[in-house]
């Protein structure tokens, strides 16, 4: 569906009730009962994990941001003149705007996320702070092949934070080799993708001293609840994070406090103590492992930048 909306155009192909119903209950009834991370970010949970960036011990966002302010300028070189960005997972769009302050001349900015009114926001503020520039806001899952308009531009992926992390290596795999073929020879790719660490930092960045990060999760509770007339007792369940270290993976939970039997609509689901729902995984790269994907998946590396910690890296790639 094609919407103006104040100066940025408008793609909704945001996933009906229907589709979540039905994603959810089929992740429900497995025998690891697990949901996608996407539906993590409704309104309420993108507002919570921008607060989650902020915190002392989620080093990634931190990270990054050190990455492009000291090296703005070499990655707007790289990405060159009159281009089309494109981010995935677009958020507050406060890392492209530090991208916007040095890119020469570009000609449009494409926002997709699956949060609509986040996503509308973001747009409104980015079309008010450049005028003269195209901004497309796109509401969609974008693990979901949808259309992208068309422009006659250099097109550059933008993929910032760790969310790449999110798939596990053959789904990132495809992901990239995907975006790949949608783009054509000589597009880019920026990405962030998080380092191999201590084991302490990584469940200090995901078990958060405040409970900001507990909430976060809990509150893919209280979405089903009120999008699909759920009856989960949030108090009856946990946040359980942990680093898996065979997998280099953090791995996020909700796990039930008590034997319990939770209805979605007129389906029962039950729950024993204990008894896990596999929210999200968190993948950590090496920068090699990393290239050796993204060259299985049609990419090369032309530049990787590091914060000086050495905590996270950001990639400029490009299509064979």
């Amino acid at each position: 569906m094609r919407t103006d909306q104040r100066a940025y155009e408008l793609l909704d192909f945001q996933p009906t009730i229907t589709d979540l119903r039905m994603e959810v209950l089929d992740g429900l009834r497995r025998q690891q009962k697990r949901l996608d991370c996407k539906l993590l970010y409704d309104e309420r949970g993108s507002t919570l994990f921008e607060e989650i960036t902020t915190l002392p011990e989620y080093y990634p966002t931190r990270a990054e941001m050190e990455i492009l302010r000291q090296h703005a300028k070499d990655i707007a070189a790289c990405i060159g003149e009159k281009s089309a960005l494109i981010e995935l997972g677009s958020g507050s769009g406060k890392k492209v705007r530090l991208l916007f302050s040095k890119l020469p001349d570009p000609v449009a900015y494409m926002a997709v996320d699956i949060s609509k009114e986040f996503l509308q926001m973001s747009a409104e503020g980015l079309a008010g702070e450049h005028p003269g520039l195209k901004v497309v806001a796109i509401c969609a899952d974008y693990t979901q092949p949808f259309e992208l308009p068309h422009l006659p531009a250099k097109k550059v992926l933008f993929f910032p934070g760790s969310t790449f992390g999110n798939f596990d290596p053959p789904q990132g795999q495809r992901f990239l080799s995907r975006w790949s073929r949608m783009l054509a020879k000589g597009d880019g790719l920026l990405i962030g993708i998080d380092l191999k660490k201590s084991s302490d930092v990584l469940h200090s960045a995901y078990n958060d001293s405040t409970g900001v990060t507990a909430a976060f999760n809990l509150n893919l509770l209280a979405r089903l609840n009120r999008e699909l007339g759920a009856d989960f007792q949030l108090h009856r369940f946990e946040h359980y994070a942990f680093y898996n270290e065979f997998e280099s993976r953090i791995e996020m939970h909700i796990r039930s406090r008590e034997d319990q039997v939770v209805t979605i609509g007129n389906v029962p689901i039950h729950f024993h103590v204990g008894e896990t729902i596999h929210t999200e995984n968190s993948y950590k790269f090496s920068v090699h492992s990393f290239h050796d994907l993204a060259k299985k998946s049609g990419f090369s590396s032309v530049q990787v930048w590091t914060d000086s910690a050495g905590l996270f890296s950001v990639h400029y790639l490009e299509v064979d």
